[in-house]
């Protein structure tokens, strides 16, 4: 599969990501087990997001200059259609996590360190499931289709099951794992297991931890096809993955006050999850433009978030309007 990627390009990314993670655990784990706050949280989102674009600009640069203004017109939509795309897709794992933390209690200075080994797994689960998506649509063209199905038929369950809520106590893994396993009923800071009278105890953190390393492969599942619809450069899918990712730990303390206010973003996801799957079925017979599928994932998350503050505004405003 032709790729604008290089081998020390992959290794200069590799060595950029692994410095991005020492730099988060550094600076955000300065302070212990203390909460990041809203500010904190903004200001890292602002510095991923920017060097995404930074990124991006780099990579037209470069191309531009080597191998002609179209490719690099080309690649470059490319990484920001497919960094768009999966950080609409990494939101809406965000909401999950909030799920999950809201369920098990946990507190928010505890978080944070959950956060960091579920963006660690969610990288290193994309580079895999990329390179074997790559090497199966190198080997057999058809894995395309059933990349597009699968986005389809995950698209039209998000929207029939929007506003039904999840029964966690009713979830077959953490069934399995209060069957099969000795678990503490309450936390031990953030020990993930303790040992008592001799045996072997978990921590509710440990079960935690593995929540979310299960909702990383499923939106893995997911996210990994949809890249995939866009472009099938490898370099361009790892990049636009990544740095998806990066920044998902700041995003989830930012938006995690604010999941009530963009109740309407899943509609939106669902919808964007329906529009990739139905453009890479058409692959053959009519391939959509990046130029479109980037208009239409942006005009959608922007609508489905405008009404989302709308619809939650507008109640408040009757409310302030009824005490008056």
């Amino acid at each position: 599969m032709e790729s604008i990627g290089t081998w020390y390009w992959y290794l200069g990314f590799a060595v950029f990501v692994l410095l991005a993670i020492v730099v988060d655990l550094v600076v955000l784990e300065s302070k212990g087990a203390s909460k990041v706050s809203f500010r904190q949280a903004l200001a890292w989102s602002m510095i991923w997001i920017s060097l995404a674009l930074v990124f991006n600009a780099l990579l037209w640069f470069y191309l531009d200059g080597k191998l002609g203004r179209e490719v690099a017109n080309r690649s470059a939509t490319e990484f920001f259609t497919g960094y768009l795309l999966e950080k609409s897709l990494a939101v809406d794992n965000l909401f999950v996590f909030l799920m999950l933390f809201t369920f098990f209690g946990v507190q928010p200075m505890l978080q944070r360190r959950v956060l960091i080994i579920g963006v660690v797994g969610a990288i290193v689960l994309r580079a895999v499931m990329i390179l074997i998506g790559a090497w199966l649509i190198a080997q057999f063209h058809w894995v395309l289709y059933l990349f597009g199905l699968i986005l389809l038929v995950t698209g039209v369950k998000m929207l029939m099951f929007a506003e039904v809520e999840p029964d966690m106590n009713r979830n077959p893994i953490l069934l399995w794992m209060r069957k099969h396993m000795r678990i503490t009923d309450e936390y031990q800071g953030e020990r993930f297991s303790i040992v008592k009278e001799g045996n072997r105890w978990f921590t509710p953190l440990f079960v935690v931890v593995a929540m979310v390393a299960i909702t990383d492969v499923i939106f893995a599942v997911d996210s990994i096809p949809a890249i995939f619809a866009i472009t099938l450069d490898p370099f361009i899918v790892l990049t636009s993955n990544v740095f998806a990712v990066l920044g998902l730990r700041a995003m989830y303390f930012m938006l995690a006050d604010l999941a009530d206010r963009f109740h309407l973003l899943k509609y939106g996801i669902a919808f964007i999850l329906i529009f990739i799957g139905i453009k890479m079925l058409l692959l053959d017979i009519y391939k959509i433009p990046v130029g479109f599928a980037l208009s239409v994932v942006g005009i959608v998350l922007a609508i489905s978030m405008l009404a989302s503050i709308w619809i939650t505004r507008k109640p408040r405003a009757r409310s302030a309007g009824t005490r008056s």
